[in-house]
């Protein structure tokens, strides 16, 4: 929601803009005596700087809703005779918070790392989805129910669509429709499954599960339960080298 306010100060007066939107934050950097400078993330206008005033002093009504790991709806508000491009923050709530994936070490240490990539294709690339997938990847971690590998895996075939580099669970290296029941190898140069007379590494259900995770958002990922072993490593292993060819 946007709208227009006037700010008057001394000898000083221009036009505003305003902003109420859900944010994560992506970054936050201490400036001046009690600042911080916000690296934000937002469903509709991607990615913004705001500086948060006087935050870090203890009596600040707006540090409590600037968490990392959270969806959090802030306040901003924008002059038009800034030059810095930077939003100001004039309110903060936390509206969901992810607690529960900081109480295990590498679902913490997964969450940076998603937030790091999201931060960097963010700054570069405007699409909304950057923001779903981030917040759909940080509500996985928060439930230990999941296996971190299928939310590791999910994350990177994502990521890899975004940057370009999506996996092809279509066709193998000769543009043939991949066969059910046929295992077969992959071949990272090309980017491409490889049919062999003799069977490959990666059978149908790898294939399968690639299928499901790329093309569902994060919300199916509490409904799966895989057993097998080989087919999550496999799918995690062939997930990672889409999103590295990105």
């Amino acid at each position: 929601m946007t709208s227009l306010i006037w700010l008057s100060w001394p000898e000083v007066s221009s036009v505003a803009i305003s902003l109420t939107t859900r944010a994560i934050i992506l970054r936050r950097t201490n400036y001046g005596e009690a600042d911080r400078i916000l690296t934000i993330l937002t469903p509709e206008h991607g990615q913004l700087a705001v500086i948060a005033k006087a935050v870090r002093r203890a009596k600040s009504k707006l540090a409590g809703g600037i968490e990392l790991f959270a969806i959090c709806e802030l306040g901003l508000v924008k002059s038009s005779s800034a030059t810095n491009g930077m939003w100001t923050l004039t309110s903060s709530r936390i509206v969901v918070f992810y607690d529960q994936l900081m109480l295990d070490y590498d679902r913490l240490q997964f969450g940076y790392e998603a937030i790091k990539q999201i931060s960097r294709l963010s700054s570069a690339v405007d699409t909304p989805e950057l923001y779903q997938v981030l917040a759909g990847a940080l509500a996985s971690l928060n439930s230990r129910l999941i296996d971190l590998r299928l939310i590791k895996a999910w994350f990177s075939l994502h990521l890899a669509r975004l940057r370009g580099s999506e996996l092809n669970l279509l066709t193998d290296s000769n543009g043939m429709k991949l066969v059910e029941g046929v295992s077969y190898d992959y071949d990272i140069a090309e980017q491409a499954f490889v049919y062999l007379d003799g069977g490959g590494r990666y059978d149908t259900e790898t294939i399968k599960l690639l299928r499901l995770l790329s093309a569902n958002p994060a919300s199916i990922l509490a409904r799966l339960k895989i057993e097998n072993e080989t087919v999550l490593t496999n799918a995690l292993y062939l997930a990672s080298l889409a999103e590295q060819s990105g």
